[in-house]
């Protein structure tokens, strides 16, 4: 089989079990059946038991990669469809966005460096708390690697998700407010569709605080790799 079928089949392949694993999720809702958990699991075992090198992978799948900025943008629309809520709370929202940006980038550098982590570890994990297109921008003054840029999003995101709502009832919140900018300052894209499933005003929050806390990143990115680097 040439690299151009190989490609398009993994392609078909990448689609049918996302759309197979988002059914199966719908109908058991449990964690480890999470369409952002499983189907990466299935992929890589795919990969790893067919033989198959990353760049045939991603030959023809290259696109899903770019619908990730679409994707983000799209979230402004139930954002300016909620306008007033946003108003009504913007400087909680505001003090939030940056308090969990600066406590997310100083926390995760000065632990990778208390373990004494590879200096590109480090700068890759400074931007792990922002959604992918927004961490892939941030990373390159900060001289992050794309690669583990994404892999550490993906794993922040789908932990964040996994125990906030634990977080939330040990902690006694139960405003959706506060629950929907904890998700989406903590674990962006994974923890902005939790907060859907939630209910439409923790969503419209999360994915407020999520693009907020992108755009803050990206901005301050040159300053923190000044400052740490």
């Amino acid at each position: 089989m040439n690299n151009l079928w190989l490609s398009l089949l993994c392609l078909a392949v990448t689609l049918g079990l996302y759309y197979a694993n988002k059914r199966l999720y719908r109908r058991f809702h449990s964690l480890p059946l999470m369409p952002l958990v499983l189907t990466p699991v299935l992929l890589v075992l795919m990969l790893v038991v067919g033989h198959i090198s990353w760049q045939n992978y991603i030959g023809e799948s290259h696109w899903l990669l770019w619908l990730l900025g679409p994707a983000t943008v799209a979230f402004a629309v139930p954002i300016y469809d909620n306008l007033m809520t946003i108003r009504r709370h913007w400087m909680s929202l505001s003090a939030g966005v940056i308090t969990a940006t600066a406590v997310a980038v100083t926390s995760s550098v000065w632990l990778a460096r208390l373990f004494m982590l590879p200096d590109e570890i480090q700068r890759s994990l400074a931007v792990r708390s922002v959604t992918t297109p927004f961490a892939l921008a941030a990373a390159r003054p900060l001289g992050g690697q794309p690669d583990l840029v994404a892999l550490f999003v993906v794993v922040t995101g789908v932990f964040g998700m996994a125990v906030g709502d634990i977080l939330f009832l040990r902690l006694s919140i139960r405003a959706g407010v506060a629950k929907g900018a904890g998700f989406g300052a903590a674990s962006h894209g994974a923890g902005t569709a939790r907060s859907w499933e939630l209910g439409p005003q923790e969503g419209v929050i999360a994915s407020l605080v999520m693009m907020l806390s992108g755009v803050l990143m990206v901005l301050v990115a040159p300053l923190v790799a000044w400052i740490m680097f």
